[in-house]
């Protein structure tokens, strides 16, 4: 029996950035809102993310936590995009991420049917989705096992 590489053999930053190229390109549903371009991702950080495709990169991440993690709720999400917000002389602390951000990148991956909620316990991915982070996944494990025998 043949087995697939999935997203827990990829290299994590290259299936992101490919999953967000696919997500860009591919995928009507997938649009920045149009505070992005103004907005910080959460409270720990300085200044707006610098990249123009931060978005389609989050919801690329969000998507791949999404299969490795699920069911994952909003609440966890905000948590692992959150940091230690430094506030001058007194001890920097623990804060969540922005949860617009994942909220609404959540909401337009449902809405092209990546992910689906999966009653009270957070949202999953879907076959879709799966298969989607699957494809891209093996192309990448599969180019780089050619790289390693010649």
């Amino acid at each position: 029996m043949l087995l697939l590489p999935t997203a827990y053999e990829a290299p994590i930053d290259i299936l992101i950035r490919k999953i967000a190229d696919h997500l860009k390109s591919e995928v009507e549903e997938i649009n920045p809102p149009s505070w992005t371009q103004f907005a910080k991702t959460s409270v720990h950080a300085k200044i707006s993310p610098l990249d123009p495709d931060w978005w389609y990169v989050r919801c690329a991440s969000i998507l791949r936590k999404i299969y490795v993690n699920g069911p994952i709720g909003i609440s966890r999400l905000r948590k692992a995009y959150g940091g230690r917000a430094e506030k001058g002389m007194t001890p920097g602390r623990f804060k969540r991420g922005g949860g617009s951000a994942v909220r609404k990148a959540i909401q337009q991956l449902e809405k092209a049917e990546l992910v689906a909620t999966s009653g009270n316990k957070g949202r999953i991915v879907t076959g879709k989705g799966q298969a989607l982070v699957d494809g891209l996944s093996s192309g990448i494990v599969g180019k780089s096992k050619k790289r390693t025998k010649t």
